[in-house]
């Protein structure tokens, strides 16, 4: 009898990690601390569990043996995470363990970075839209196979909302002004106004792409929690079995990582020749840890006595984020609780979003990039703590720039794989975006002047109580005074720039990585993420960041044909 029920608990376990009854207890996650030293080989090591590196690694271990490798805990158990009414806390408190690690870019923008399995999809406000037929048919991409992949990850993680009020408002706001047509309920990319998905369920319960580790097969994948990856593990190409012209070139065969007491562990990849090392960190991630491990600008690199693997000078070039920027809308009533949820698609490229209350959409953005210190921050919302009940009465329209034109770069600031490197997005250097965010504060105007908000604005902004314009003062921003002054308007849009966490670049494809996303110079080494965009697709590049860790091809056969590691879906 003792016997039979340890069959039978063992296949519940079996069960639970297959078909996610139980998501956060999947058989397979340990941490790395408790890993002991052992000889295993892994066809592919995937590095940074987010949302790229889980739906990665669970369809590689449909058919290969996979060890996925996370610098943060699980999402599981963490209202914050998992709540939306929690959202704002993952992003104002933040410490050297938390989901959220808080960096400000060298303009000067308050920034977070995700640190858990799931990545990004653990922080954001959640929309959840697909990219245009535009940006997959620049990308090269299968289009049955994308729209097979999205579909795969919408079975987990995508929710058509019911919109309640103020989303109501501002969707009908949108149509008023012009924004058209009205595209109804669609995950698809469309000039127009739409309601979008959200990765929040009818219930408010996140959903993240750590639940795509349910597709996983738990017998062929590992995954390591608190595993900071310090380096990649190259070959001497001189000891390189010559297979082919390439095989001179050095190749990825392991990584090296600590764990939280910060004791080393090695993984290695088996001897089979395809065998890979696939980079999932992310923007900032991805390029910060090719530097680390040689291949980077020479220059640069030696600075920090970091042997040259590689001469690459595009790695960390190209970093982009939209610019976004925010008005507050002082409400004479309540208003729900809600993240993006409907958008506009202008003609002119610029999103135009939308959320209530307003409290962690955006921070501080009234207050020029550079003046938002950390001491500011604490006294600003210490502020707000004291006026909080003029919170649920707030929402904001937000305006994106798509795209952008504007590009930076990412540097290292020391060879400490924990440590933030250092950004540069430089918002606005190209007139083009500048243009569009004008256009689009214009546009927010209009909205909030429509016939639709008239329940949720005041009619003579004299009426507004004192107490609460000052909180939206502290908050953010209202609408400038003279829309029509363009010169005002493009100081308004620099002076309130504001991220939507939608950056990327680092590696992109055709400068660090090649069309099969491939490091260009090296062996069995792949970046697959969103570092390797040329711009952000859609108008949230969640959903496209899964899909691609879905769609994403094998090994390359002598024959020269690839192979799709899909078998099926």
């Amino acid at each position: 009898m003792e016997n039979e029920l340890l069959a039978i608990v063992s296949v519940l376990l079996l069960l639970s990690a297959v078909v996610g009854a139980q998501p956060g207890k999947f058989t397979f996650l340990q941490e790395a601390s408790s890993s002991a030293s052992s000889n295993e080989e892994y066809d592919y090591i995937v590095v940074g569990g987010g949302t790229a590196g889980c739906p990665l690694a669970a369809t590689l271990s449909e058919k290969f043996k996979v060890l996925l490798l996370e610098r943060g805990g699980v999402p599981y158990g963490n209202p914050d995470i998992e709540r939306i009414e929690m959202f704002v806390h993952n992003l104002v408190w933040t410490n050297a363990t938390s989901p959220a690690q808080a960096f400000i870019s060298e303009d000067g923008v308050i920034n977070r970075r995700p640190r858990v399995l799931g990545g990004g999809t653990c922080l954001n406000a959640g929309f959840y839209t697909r990219a245009s037929q535009e940006f997959i048919q620049k990308a090269g991409w299968d289009e049955k196979l994308v729209d097979e992949s999205y579909s795969w990850v919408e079975n987990v993680v995508a929710f058509a909302p019911e919109l309640k009020q103020w989303q109501s408002a501002v969707r009908r706001g949108l149509l008023e002004v012009g924004i058209l047509p009205d595209n109804g309920v669609t995950y698809d990319h469309l000039i127009g106004t739409k309601t979008g998905g959200s990765i929040f369920d009818s219930n408010g319960h996140r959903h993240t792409a750590a639940d795509l580790l349910k597709y996983a097969n738990p017998s062929s994948i590992k995954v390591m929690l608190h595993a900071t990856t310090n380096k990649i593990l190259f070959t001497d190409s001189s000891l390189t079995l010559r297979l082919s012209a390439d095989s001179e070139r050095p190749r990825a065969y392991g990584v090296v990582y600590t764990d939280t007491s910060g004791m080393e562990h090695r993984a290695v990849l088996n001897s089979n020749p395809r065998s890979e090392v696939i980079l999932s960190a992310g923007a900032l991630g991805s390029p910060q840890l090719l530097m680390l491990s040689g291949i980077g600008p020479e220059e640069h690199l030696k600075a920090f006595q970091i042997p040259v693997i590689m001469n690459a000078p595009n790695v960390g070039q190209g970093m982009a984020d939209n610019p976004m920027n925010a008005i507050f809308v002082p409400s004479p009533k309540p208003l729900e609780v809600s993240l993006v949820e409907v958008v506009g698609i202008t003609s002119f490229g610029s999103f135009i979003e939308s959320a209530s209350p307003a409290l962690g959409i955006t921070m501080i953005s009234s207050v020029p990039p550079p003046l938002r210190t950390p001491s500011f921050i604490q006294a600003v919302q210490n502020q707000l703590q004291e006026m909080s009940s003029y919170l649920p009465r707030t929402g904001v329209l937000m305006e994106k720039v798509d795209g952008p034109v504007s590009s930076g770069y990412l540097k290292l600031r020391n060879t400490d794989p924990h440590d933030n490197p250092a950004v540069r997005f430089n918002y606005f250097s190209d007139t083009q975006d500048l243009n569009k965010c004008v256009q689009g504060i214009q546009l927010i105007q209009r909205v909030i002047g429509s016939s639709s908000m008239t329940s949720f604005t005041y009619v003579n902004p004299e009426e507004i109580p004192e107490p609460m314009l000052k909180f939206v003062s502290l908050l953010g921003n209202l609408l400038p005074l003279d829309t029509s002054n363009r010169i005002a308007m493009e100081t308004f849009c620099r002076a309130t720039v504001n991220t939507i966490w939608h950056y990327h670049g680092g590696c992109q494809v055709g400068r660090v990585v090649d069309d099969s996303h491939r490091v260009i110079g090296v062996n069995n080494l792949r970046v697959v993420d969103g570092s390797t965009f040329l711009s952000s697709p859609g108008t949230n590049p969640q959903a496209t960041v899964m899909m691609m860790g879905r769609q994403v091809y094998g090994c390359e056969y002598p024959q020269g044909t690839w192979i799709r590691l899909l078998i099926s879906i």
